[in-house]
């Protein structure tokens, strides 16, 4: 097998390792949609205080296949540093991104085993439950975002420059800041949903309304709002982004890709909404989410490569 076979490998494993999670993620959306998620009781590393439940009942199956999904996980990430260790010198971006992928798996167990020995799953609400929900997110996306970007690196990508304008940083700040705010906000919302359900979509917003309503149910409200006014930023960024590097055909085909998914989720969240958000709604709304969130890591991530960066900013 030659070098090149080899890089190859190595390329199609990372994209085959960001697939994986993020089927691992919709899964734990189904677990959550579910009520699952108290399907081992308050135990963990255990389930039930077996390693494997001998007489699970379907939510057991469902909370236990999940553990084992995010089991494998960890192996398919170690494999992923071993190799990056193998193939790359020491100090290289990909060992880097590698490691950091793996520290963020172990993040999100850690958060999940947080969840279920705190009692914040299935139809129990704490306090805290809206923060690990917000938290669990957030690690979610800065997970994806090391796993994309350890995908675009093996893919032959050059180093990234930060040799740009204030504009620019600004810009895109803007841009990951309305979109962590969509996620949070769709987070609240989902577990307001689940805690609070409705038989109606008049009587869903009649208690978005009411005074006497969970705060969440009010909050639930926002994230509507927010999600269209972060979906024409985007758009237009992703157009500001794409003209002004016409040269790279890479942030063009991003530019465009970002633009489609964020029209796509409009209509596939209102659907969402107007069904009262059945769970197979919800798998395919978080699903346009993290295609969104990986596109615009990609977009990004091509806009700021070095050699057309330069060329752009000397044009």
């Amino acid at each position: 097998m030659n070098e090149q076979t080899k890089l190859s490998g190595f390329v199609k494993y990372t994209w085959f390792v960001l697939a994986y999670n993020v089927l691992v993620i919709l899964w734990g959306v189904f677990l959550r949609a579910s009520k699952s998620g108290d399907g081992c009781g308050q135990h963990w590393l255990t389930c039930h205080g077996e390693v494997v439940p001998s007489a699970p009942e379907l939510k057991t199956v469902i909370e236990f296949s999940h553990r084992l999904m995010s089991a494998a996980d960890g192996i398919i990430v170690i494999i992923l540093v071993i190799w990056a260790f193998r193939k790359f010198a020491k100090g290289h971006i990909l060992r880097k991104l590698a490691l950091a992928s793996l520290a963020l798996v172990i993040v999100e167990g850690l958060i999940g085993a947080g969840l279920v020995l705190t009692g914040n799953t299935a139809g129990s609400y704490s306090a805290s439950r809206p923060f690990w929900a917000m938290g669990h997110l957030i690690s979610t996306f800065i997970l994806l975002t090391a796993m994309t970007l350890t995908a675009w690196f093996a893919s032959g990508n050059k180093i990234l420059s930060l040799k740009v304008s204030r504009k620019v940083f600004l810009l895109l700040g803007i841009g990951v800041f309305g979109i962590l705010l969509v996620g949070m906000s769709g987070s609240l919302a989902a577990l307001s949903n689940m805690l609070f359900p409705s038989q109606s979509l008049s009587e869903g917003i009649a208690k978005d309304f009411s005074a006497s309503s969970h705060y969440l149910l009010r909050l639930r409200l926002s994230h509507p709002i927010v999600s269209i006014l972060t979906s024409v930023y985007l758009i237009f960024l992703a157009g500001w982004l794409r003209k002004k590097s016409e040269k790279n055909p890479s942030v063009v085909r991003w530019s465009n890709i970002l633009s489609v998914l964020i029209l796509v989720q409009i209509a596939f969240g209102a659907a969402t909404l107007l069904m009262l958000a059945p769970i197979v709604m919800q798998l395919g709304h978080l699903l346009l989410a993290d295609l969104i969130w990986i596109s615009f890591v990609l977009l990004t991530a091509n806009f700021l490569q070095k050699d057309f960066l330069a060329a752009d900013e000397h044009g």
